[in-house]
């Protein structure tokens, strides 16, 4: 199985080299690494040149302005040739190197199951070895969209034919494309899914989607929204009950140090 792993960028050349070595790392190779860079500014475009040859012909990548990560991470799916498709954001990384290779065989040993998904943590780019938050899909279920819950994004990989058949990511939503895409996967279209307990991503903090009080209330316009466009009965105080999970799962890391 071909797995596909999209990664956008933007003058990420701080923390690019991460992402880009976590990939590298992969014990699994049926791999194929598409970047799709918003045209940047700073040393992004000298980074994936550097790497392309590191990878053997896996690793494809365009350089050109878009409408933001989303746009992108739509043109990587579009041109992904892989079985499966996943996301790993350019500040973000592996946590280890053996990710790929376990969502990859789960997928290719149950080919019922249309998507899987593992946990991630939070760390501070201070400190990359210090978990500030656990995000655990343990206990996700599908009805859990209703409050706003949704397995760990970075760490949902999903068969390019869900992609095809239900449409890919709406650019109308400012920063929750991705919750409104998995409603419209997992509660709308029932896809099949499976957990793997397994921690598949590192991400720091301050991204599109956890950089404070501006961030959760695009996000929370966003849910509700996606709610309403795709015919789904929730409403806003059920989805702000998502914020009790959160503070349990900060609570909790602390707890781990």
């Amino acid at each position: 199985m071909k797995i596909s792993i999209i990664t956008a960028t933007y003058n990420s050349g701080r923390t690019l080299r991460d992402t880009v070595e976590s990939v590298l790392r992969q014990t699994y190779h049926n791999i194929e690494y598409i970047i799709v860079d918003g045209a940047s500014t700073d040393n992004t475009l000298d980074i994936i040149r550097e790497y392309e040859t590191k990878f053997g012909g896996r690793m494809r990548w365009v350089s050109k302005p878009d409408h933001g990560i989303y746009d992108a991470l739509n043109n990587g799916i579009e041109m992904s040739t892989g079985d499966a498709i996943g996301f790993l954001h350019s500040d973000d990384f592996f946590t280890s190197p053996d990710v790929v290779g376990r969502l990859a065989r789960e997928l290719t040993e149950n080919e019922d199951v249309d998507a899987v998904y593992g946990d991630i943590h939070y760390v501070s780019d201070k400190d990359l070895g210090k978990c500030i938050r656990y995000y655990s899909s343990a206990y996700f279920r599908r009805r859990m969209m209703l409050f706003g819950f949704m397995p760990a994004h970075p760490s949902f990989y999903c068969r390019k034919e869900i992609y095809e058949s239900f449409g890919n990511f709406s650019l109308s939503y400012k920063v929750a494309a991705d919750f409104e895409c998995l409603l419209r996967f997992i509660y709308v279209g029932k896809i099949n899914l499976k957990y793997v307990p397994l921690d598949c991503v590192t991400m720091r903090i301050g991204g599109a989607s956890t950089s404070g009080i501006v961030s959760h209330k695009r996000i929370f316009k966003d849910h509700i929204k996606a709610y309403y466009e795709n015919h789904v009965p929730s409403n806003g105080l059920l989805d702000c009950m998502r914020y009790i999970s959160k503070v349990a799962e900060i609570i909790w890391g602390k707890i781990q140090l």
